[in-house]
Formats: C-alpha cells, structure tokens, sequence
C-alpha cells in the first residue's frame, strides 16, 4: 500500500484523520491508532484498506513532527492525580500533570499546558504549567482561551512596540513630499457606531463635460485609502508581526489588531480633523454606473467628519430631518454619493452579481463581556453605498495591477466544483424546480434563480443551496476572477490597517506608479524586467518570486480562516453561557440546516442555533434524503426539510463542547408530559428511559396492527380510508412550511465585513 504525509486533524469522538497536501480525500485513523498521535501532529502513514465507498485508512508509520504550541485546558485533580482537560476536544487526551509541575494553578482554572513527553500506545501525554489563565467564570476568559487555542499572536513583539513608539504623533513635512493635497476636499469616514480604526474616506461630486444640463457624464469618485505602507516598511518589525497575524481578529467587546494602536487607531487611522497620509483611487462613473476611468495616486487629506451608518441614512431617508441640518455641510456630497451609488447598483444588476438578502446579528454584551442581547443587524442604503465605494476602488486596483502585469494578490471566488454543481441541479430537480444551472454556470443563473424562487414556501432551502454550492474565497497571485460578485478581477485594496494582502497591494500600487517593481522576497524596488523571456519561460527569478506569492496567499487565506474560526469560537462559547439560562424553555424556529444525525434550528426570538438530535425526533427509522435535503420518516412520512418551522425546547448545553441541544416539542405534549409525571408520583415511581421506549415501541405496534387490519378490510371488499398526511398540529407531525423562513445568520459578525467580497 502506497505512503503519504500529511498533518494529523482530531475528531472530538476519538478517531482522526490525515490531511493531505495533494487535496485527495484525507486518511482516516482509527481511535487505536490516535492514541500515540496528537491533533495538529505531522505524520507519515501507510494506507492499509479502503472502506466500501473507497474512503482510505491508514496506519501511523512515522511521526515526523510533533506540534510545539502550548495546549489550553482546565487543571483537574482526580483520584490524587493532577491532569489538564484540552479545551479542544481534537485532541482526544487527558495531559498528566507531576505535582510539582502545576505552578500557581489551582483545581478547575484554566492554564496552558506544554508537553514533556509525547504520547505513545500505552501512555498519556505529560506535560507542564506554563501559564495560568485563571478562572473559566472571569470575564473575557473565553478570549483568552480563544486565542491561545487557534494560536493568534496577541503580543507585539518587543522590536515591534518599539519601533511604533518611536513613529512620530503627527505628520511632518517630509511626509508631504510628491503627494496631492486633498485637505480642502471635503472627504468623509462612515463607518458603525463601534469602530475605531478609519480606512477608508469618500467624497462624491457630478462629473460634467460642458455647460447645460445636457452636460452631465456621471461623478467623480474618490476613495482614499489610509496609506499604512509608508510607515509598515518590508522586512521591519512591524512587518514582520503585520504578517505573522495577516489580519486583525474581532471579538465581542474586543479586537486584536493586526497592527499596533499607535498606528490601526492613530497615524494610520483616518480621524477627522487632523492630517492623513492615504492612497487615492479617483474614479469617474458615468450615469450607468460604468466606471470609465481611473487613476491611484498618493494623497493627504483631512477627514471632514466621522459619520455612522445610523446618521447617514437617517438623513439620506429625510433630508429636512434634524440628521441631516446637523450634517448640512456635507449633506450635497452624501447626495451625490447616494446617486452615484444607486448607478453603480443598477450595474451590479447587469453583471447578474449575486446578491442574496440574509439577515445579519450583532451580539450586544454587558459590562461584565456576557451577552445581554443578540439583535438583528438592520442594513442600510448607507452600508450599501459605501460597500459599492469600496467595490469600485478593488475592481479598479486589480484592474491597474493586471494591465501592468505585475504579481500580487488577487481576492479569487470561484464558481461550484463539478460535484457541488451536480448536488445543486439533483436538488433543483428534485424540488421540480424548472429553472437549473447550466455545466458551466454563471453569476447570473445563480442571480436569476434567486429571483425566480423568492417567493416559493422553500425559498430559504433553495437560496442556502445555492450559497452552500459555491466555494471560498481565498488569496491568490492567480487571478481567476470573482464569482459571485461577478467581476472578471478582483482584489482587496480597501483596508490595509487590518488585512495585510491590501498592505501588499498598496506596495505594488505605488511601486508601478513609480516605474519600478515590487520583489516580495526582499521588499525592494527594482527597475522592471521582461516578464518573459525567450521561448516563453519564466525566469529563474521569475519562478521564484512567483513561488513567493503563492506562499503568501496561503498564509493569508489560512490566517484568515483561523481569524474567523477563533470568533466564531467566542460567539459560540458566550452564546452557550447566555442559553445555559433559558433551559426547560420553549422557542419557535426555523430548520437552518438538514444532516443525516439531525436538524439545526435557529430560534426566532434569540438567534441562536442549536442541534435537534435524530433520536428526538419521535420513534420511528428516519432516512436522509442528500438530494432534498431533508429527513423522512419511513412508517409517517414526516419531512423536515431547511426552512421549517418548528417549536422546541432547551434541553442540553455543552459549555465546553460549543453546543446547544434542542428537543422538539409537539402540540399537546406538554400536557401529557405533565399528565405522566403526576401519575408516577401517584404510584410512588417515575417513567424510566426503558419504560418510554417500550411505550413508543407499543405505540408503534399499534400502528402496524391498525394498518393491517384496514389492508385486510379492503381486501374484503370493505371501503379503506386514504391516510391523510400528517400536519404540524398532529402528534409526530412535522412543522409548516414557512412563507418567510429565510435562514438567520447565528454569527454576530462585524460591521467591517460589508467593505468588500
């Protein structure tokens, strides 16, 4: 059997598998062969059978690599042993803790954990305190834990703070030198009511060619950007952790920044009234939203003011309104900025750019970092204008990049994979949906069948396929254009305080603004080459660079993954906390997700998801039907399909496995719940589990025996009654179709994620 290599990912149940570096179907390992293996480990294996859908299973042969970070979990003391629980359920071991090893750290508090001797067949691991974290009840614990967990950098480095400190707390005449001044054009920030750090300002005005009304071409658009490679030099500290990160990580209540303080919220940070230094993408769009020129340059300005989304549409909604009097200095600009907008929206239309509307949640937390409420974030033509701003700006920069043919990182989405696309039109089909995608689909279908199935009962299921069909986004020097947002390059040049691929693009911007080319190996500038030489190979040097690029766009798109991952993490964790306190309650949802163990449901009221396990669903054999994603019952036929609308009750929360237990409740149920328990109280005992199954189970033999009885009367010549199909107010019956069931996004994500795609 053939070898491989690869990186050991665990599974909270005790087996594993292998993920390969080829992108063929991972390895799965045995929980045997786990033992002597930790989650993140890097290993060689040998593949010894294949299963009967010719998924491979391997054996440990070698382990090349053992994972160095330090391993979160709770300190325990049992049967006179010391002991660390993982807090990362994959790695599927206790940690032996010697006495003399926990340092300060008490029973049931949360440290780190370094290993001192690695796991084998017929031993624990060992290892030793090397932090104390503190109590899991402190508040931003789950932070804490979050952040050590995924491993994101949350300290500068030394030379990194030092470095920032000695930046200057203002501009200085020097930093003027070949640039336009804009300090007289009133640009705006508009950002939510929470943000810190200012990338981007916007100033709009009509673009005329002559005189008379006839006169009018369109607007010219400015979008300057927070010029963060002036100070952020290749190969320094604050690069070097700039790149480490690759990105600024969002909590509630909480960011850790790609970049230091002094510069994210101070000389980077676009705040009004005081000298920036910014990078300027100024755009004429004409009156069908087409931008028909262009040009980068490097820029200083002065924000004219800090608006918020709230404010802004408010006085976009009424412009005799006291918003906008307490803006009527800048209110002509937003105006045109509102214009120019609704132009660019109708050409996002033309290029059938899929738009699907979902509903957003913001996670609003006490003083004490709990979560008090979770609400519906309401999104504005104020988020829409400025999401088309920035649109404009990252279609223009790719384009600039890609007609100088210099290497960079392109933002890459890229259609559904031939297999998600054969998922996609089986479903559609067996939905009898009439309109399909094509073998070769487009943004446009995919738009257009949304449109076309809006109004459907299962509109919600329809339009989750067709998100869950497309692939992810990622980073690439390959510029294989944007799927979804239709365009034919795309790339991120909006927010280099807290994305380094855009830091990156700015260095190549502003490199071929000065004829030279950006090296990404060394950070220098050189003179440009031909970048093919004779006989249509790359150079050496070519190659190599090209390699550099590439490496970097993993780096960021897994930095990026990991980012979300540790957020969705603590939103998990304290959205586990906030249900532990609504136990025993009863919630109205909707069916967010179908999976041959069970329904995820999203309850109405709180926005929150939560499992209802396939043994709660009643008691019959339920088979997973992949193709209409649903559950059906075989004795019932009950269907529980995406977009359902359901009732159930908290039963179960798993602080520590991130997990939320639904039950589901029927009409009536409770009555007869309450009904039985007062009974067993009568007779002195309480039902058993055993009991309750041999209930369902004599219920179910009812069932059967009224069924034959009703064939053997027909075959008697007696007149048999047609079943009718059970209903959500019957015992066992599955919810109604809902009209409006979309699906609630249970992740409270940032404001910052409506800049761009």
């Amino acid at each position: 059997m053939s070898e491989l290599e690869g990186i050991v990912l665990g599974h909270r149940d005790g087996h594993g598998f292998v993920q390969r570096s080829d992108g063929e179907p991972d390895v799965y390992l045995s929980p045997q062969e786990m033992r002597a293996v930790l989650h993140r480990d890097r290993v060689r294996v040998r593949i010894i059978r294949y299963d009967r859908k010719g998924r491979p299973e391997g054996r440990v042969i070698e382990i090349l690599e053992r994972r160095k970070a330090p391993i979160i979990g709770r300190l325990l003391h049992e049967n006179g042993m010391w002991l660390v629980a993982p807090e990362d359920r994959r790695y599927g071991q206790d940690i032996l803790v010697p006495k003399n090893a926990t340092a300060s750290a008490a029973a049931g508090q949360v440290v780190a954990v370094e290993l001192t001797e690695p796991p084998s067949m017929y031993s624990q691991p060992v290892g030793r305190v090397t932090e104390v974290l503190g109590d899991i009840d402190d508040p931003g614990m789950e932070i804490e834990i979050a952040v050590r967990k995924y491993e994101v950098p949350h300290r500068f480095s030394p030379d990194t703070l030092a470095q920032a400190a000695a930046l200057p707390d203002k501009l200085r005449s020097a930093d003027l030198k070949h640039r336009i001044d804009l300090r007289d054009v009133p640009l705006v920030t508009i950002d939510g009511e929470d943000a810190r750090d200012f990338d981007d300002a916007v100033y709009c005005e009509p673009h005329r060619s002559g005189r008379g009304k006839s006169a009018f071409v369109g607007w010219r658009l400015l979008v300057a950007i927070a010029d963060v490679s002036h100070y952020v030099k290749p190969g320094e500290p604050l690069d070097q952790d700039a790149y480490e990160r690759a990105t600024s990580v969002y909590f509630p209540r909480r960011v850790i920044p790609m970049l230091p303080e002094k510069l994210s919220n101070g000389l980077c940070s676009l705040n009004p009234d005081v000298d920036r230094l910014t990078l300027v993408c100024d755009m004429l769009v004409a009156s069908d939203g087409e931008v028909q020129a262009y040009q980068f340059y490097p820029a200083v300005i002065c924000s004219h003011a800090r608006l918020t989304y709230t404010e802004v549409a408010a006085a976009l909604s009424n412009t005799r309104g006291p918003e906008a009097a307490r803006r009527e200095a800048v209110m002509p600009h937003l105006l045109h900025l509102h214009e120019a907008y609704r132009a660019l929206l109708k050409a996002r239309q033309r290029r059938g750019a899929i738009d699907f509307e979902t509903t957003e949640t913001q996670i609003v937390c006490d003083e004490n970092g709990r979560i008090e409420k979770i609400v519906p974030r309401v999104r504005t033509d104020a988020h829409r204008l400025i999401e088309e701003a920035m649109l404009a700006a990252n279609v223009c920069a790719a384009e600039f990049i890609a007609q100088a043919e210099h290497p960079s990182l392109y933002r890459v989405h890229e259609g559904p994979t031939p297999e998600k696309r054969t998922t996609l039109q089986n479903y559609l089909r067996s939905l009898g949906v009439a309109q399909s995608v094509s073998d070769e689909p487009t943004p446009g279908e995919f738009q257009a069948l949304a449109e076309t199935t809006k109004d459907r009962p299962d509109a919600a299921q329809i339009h989750m396929m067709l998100l869950r069909s497309m692939q992810q986004a990622i980073y690439t020097p390959q510029n294989s254009g944007h799927f979804g947002l239709a365009y034919a390059a795309y790339t991120h040049f909006t927010s280099p305080i807290r994305r380094y691929p855009d830091l990156l693009v700015h260095r190549v911007i502003k490199a071929i603004l000065g004829r030279k080319r950006f090296h990404l190996a060394s950070g220098e500038l050189a003179e440009p080459v031909a970048r093919v030489r004779k006989g249509g190979r790359l150079a050496k040097s070519q190659v190599q660079e090209q390699e550099h690029w590439d490496a970097a766009g993993v780096h960021c798109s897994t930095n990026e993954r990991r980012a979300d991952e540790a957020s969705r993490d603590v939103e998990a964790w304290l959205k586990c906390r906030y249900m532990r306190e609504h136990l025993g309650e009863e919630f109205s949802g909707t069916v967010s997700a179908v999976t041959s163990f069970g329904l995820f449901v999203t309850l109405d009221a709180l926005y929150v998801e939560g499992l209802v396990h396939i043994t709660e669903l009643g008691g019959e054999y339920y088979r997973f039907d992949e193709a209409r994603q649903e559950l059906r019952g075989e004795r019932t036929g009950i269907r529980y399909t995406i977009g359902a609308r359901v009732r159930v009750q908290v039963s179960r929360v798993d602080l520590d496995g991130r997990r939320i237990d639904f039950r589901m409740v029927r009409e009536g149920e409770g009555e007869r719940l309450l009904a039985r328990g007062r009974a067993g109280r009568r007779e002195g005992t309480s039902p058993s589990a055993s009991d309750a199954l041999a209930a369902v189970q004599a219920e179910d033999r009812g069932h059967k025996r009224a069924a034959k009885a009703a064939k053997a009367s027909t075959s008697r010549g007696g007149k048999a009654t047609k079943p009718r199909k059970a209903s959500a107010a019957e015992p066992g019956g599955t919810a109604r179709q809902s009209s409006t069931g979309g699906r609630t996004s249970s992740a409270a994500k940032s404001s910052r994620t409506r800049r761009s795609g």
